[in-house]
């Protein structure tokens, strides 16, 4: 090619790198003053900074033991009250790194995400895990993993249930937490060691995401009987 030919491709190439950063970057911007402006809205901290220590907090959650140089970031953390009782909150991005490797050269990719994590206020709740069931959790429940199944054949078959105590999933999975779950499928519960965490693990959240998800798990726990919420308020006094 000629070289008065490849000078100008070159230029454009670096005009279209130089206005995608720009504006790459104006979004970014844009996005930190929204996440700003949530947690000012609500009495709540923001730090815009690196928490390389986010990922020892809160080993138990699988999504947060992938890769290397793993950081959370964009942290939104303050209390939410649900049932009269004030719950820690922690919501904002996470990013971790996997390298792989061919032989010959290696590849890195980085992966983002948002997350927000529900600390429950009360001792000794069991773990509980609920997600709609794949391919795969349908083989091994034919071979015996243990999947928890409800009187409602529609919900058993469309979501997978474990938890570390059954009667409370029993407890807490009534009619109406299966309307509830059933009506929004594409939503997991990840709930270990006293705190609930949700998040799709693959992409971040646009900042309008936000509060809904926090609404929505919100309304997962106000859902939980009576009796139980009196039973967890009892042990932790």
């Amino acid at each position: 090619m000629e070289p008065l030919i490849i000078i100008p491709l070159v230029i454009a190439v670096v005009a279209v790198i130089v206005i995608a950063a720009y504006y790459g970057h104006k979004a970014e911007q844009a996005r930190i003053a929204a996440l700003r402006a949530i947690a000012d809205a609500h009495g709540w901290q923001f730090d815009q900074g690196s928490d390389h220590r986010h990922d020892e907090m809160y080993s138990c959650f699988g999504v947060f033991k992938q890769g290397h140089s793993r950081r959370a970031y964009n942290t939104i953390s303050g209390t939410h009250t649900i049932n009269d009782n004030p719950h820690p909150i922690k919501m904002g991005d996470y990013l971790y790194k996997v390298t792989t490797h061919n032989g010959k050269s290696s590849q890195t990719t980085t992966y983002r995400l948002s997350y927000l994590i529900l600390h429950m206020p009360y001792a000794g709740v069991p773990d509980l895990t609920i997600r709609a069931e794949n391919f795969l959790d349908k083989i091994g429940a034919a071979i015996g993993f243990d999947d928890i199944d409800f009187e409602s054949a529609e919900f058993s078959r469309k979501f997978l249930v474990k938890s570390s105590d059954k009667r409370f999933a029993y407890d807490v999975i009534t009619p109406r937490m299966m309307e509830f779950l059933m009506a929004s499928p594409k939503r997991s519960i990840d709930q270990q060691q006293g705190m609930i965490c949700i998040t799709n693990g693959v992409r971040r959240w646009k900042a309008e995401e936000f509060m809904p998800n926090l609404g929505w798990v919100s309304e997962f726990v106000d859902l939980w009987p009576d009796h139980v919420v009196r039973e967890f308020e009892e042990r932790t006094r």
